[in-house]
């Protein structure tokens, strides 16, 4: 396949309008070029956090969509929540396994519109924010790698708790995608109130956005209950960071029970990704002292890079796709485009420089079947990941940013 042009490369970029994460922290969100796709509309958080979301573009990301209040909680003044283990302690489980208290038709009884509401909201939002679908993908790996899957990050901080998502690798989590959760949940709980977990919701809106992107469909199972803790102080040895070597991310994955072929097909999802521009600067502007521009990176790519984010400093909210050869659409081009230097990330290059991951960028690249085959279990996986089902672990939020003892 021929390099991209340059004059492609460069529509992928475009500034986005910067959201506030939470109350206290600014979160950036991409905003789609015109080339991309629709742009996201600035988003209304909760009582907490508006978090902006991205919308795809060529190489750049979208624009912040407005969040849906949740309904509001009855009660008033906040309570702390669980104090932070001074050591935040790495994920119990190893091996993910289904509980036998999911079940794919949990809510059948309960909630018999759940799927159907849940696929609307989806539609809906994705078709007017079309980088939610990246958004959620992130959102969901970020709550599953930290004490399960259990809509921890979900929740907002307060005067007297710095929750998960308050935590500097959160701080970019797209705002779109916590607002289709609360929209979805607002309607549910008109239909069915009390009854769905948002760790459900948020499962199932990421399997519908995966497929909405035009990735595979994986199988879900439901029952989740919502965790009772969300701490910052919890993430570190829990989710991998930009800096990290290829042993210390395999040895991470490895300790919640997946594999280097899953590790490989879950870093799939960069097919619709993006990036800040603060997360690959050293790779264009500081790579070495004699030499500060990655090599590695494909020439007319990094020239491309540098022009758009020669401000990045300024303008935080500077974006590019992970996939410059067709983003926002979810197929197999990220793993065609590794090879040719067109990995914007540390992590996304390293996949094809080491011995152990390699083999499996070459077979995705020529067999998008087996990608999807592979990322689809992978996935189903991920969503089995420390779920809690027991009333005592868990509960059903009314508003999926708020404990309900808050």
């Amino acid at each position: 396949m021929a390099v991209l042009p340059i004059s492609v490369i460069f529509l992928a970029f475009i500034s986005i309008p910067y959201s506030i994460a939470n109350p206290n922290s600014p979160n950036a969100s991409p905003k789609p070029s015109p080339v991309a796709s629709p742009k996201p509309s600035p988003r209304a958080s909760p009582k907490p956090s508006p978090v902006a979301s991205p919308k795809p573009s060529p190489l750049a990301s979208p624009k912040p969509s407005p969040v849906a209040s949740p309904k509001p909680s009855p009660l008033a003044s906040p309570k702390p929540s669980p104090a932070a283990s001074p050591n935040p302690r790495p994920l119990a489980s190893p091996m993910p396994s289904a509980k036998p208290a999911l079940r794919a038709d949990y809510y059948k009884a309960t909630c018999p519109d759940f799927e159907k509401i849940v696929r609307e909201f989806v539609h809906q939002k994705q078709t007017q924010s079309p980088s939610t679908a990246a958004g959620a993908l992130r959102v969901f790996m970020h709550d599953c790698f930290v004490d399960g899957c259990d809509g921890s990050v979900l929740i907002s901080s307060n005067a007297f708790n710095v929750a998960e998502r308050d935590s500097d690798i959160n701080l970019s989590l797209p705002g779109d995608a916590f607002d289709v959760v609360i929209k979805i949940k607002n309607a549910l709980e008109d239909a069915c109130p009390g009854v769905v977990s948002c760790a459900d919701i948020l499962t199932a809106s990421t399997r519908n956005l995966v497929v909405m992107a035009g990735g595979p469909r994986f199988n879900v199972s439901f029952g989740r209950k919502d965790g009772l803790v969300s701490q910052a102080a919890r993430i570190p040895g829990n989710l991998p960071t930009n800096n990290m070597t290829m042993d210390e991310i395999l040895k991470m994955f490895a300790s919640k029970g997946f594999s280097i072929q899953e590790y490989v097909a879950l870093m799939g999802a960069h097919t619709i990704g993006f990036a800040h521009c603060k997360e690959f600067s050293d790779r264009l502007f500081k790579f070495a002292p004699n030499q500060p521009t990655d090599p590695e990176l494909n020439p007319k790519y990094a020239e491309a890079l540098k022009a758009a984010c020669k401000n990045h400093e300024q303008n935080i909210t500077m974006t590019a796709f992970n996939d410059v050869m067709s983003p926002g659409k979810f197929d197999n081009s990220y793993f065609r485009g590794l090879p040719r230097g067109l990995g914007l990330l540390r992590v996304d290059n390293m996949l094809v420089k080491d011995p152990r991951t390699k083999p499996l960028v070459d077979q995705y690249a020529s067999n998008e079947v087996k990608f999807f085959a592979d990322f689809a279990a992978a996935m189903e996986k991920l969503s089995l990941l420390e779920v809690k089902t027991d009333p005592k672990d868990g509960n059903v939020r009314r508003r999926c940013d708020a404990f309900n003892d808050a």
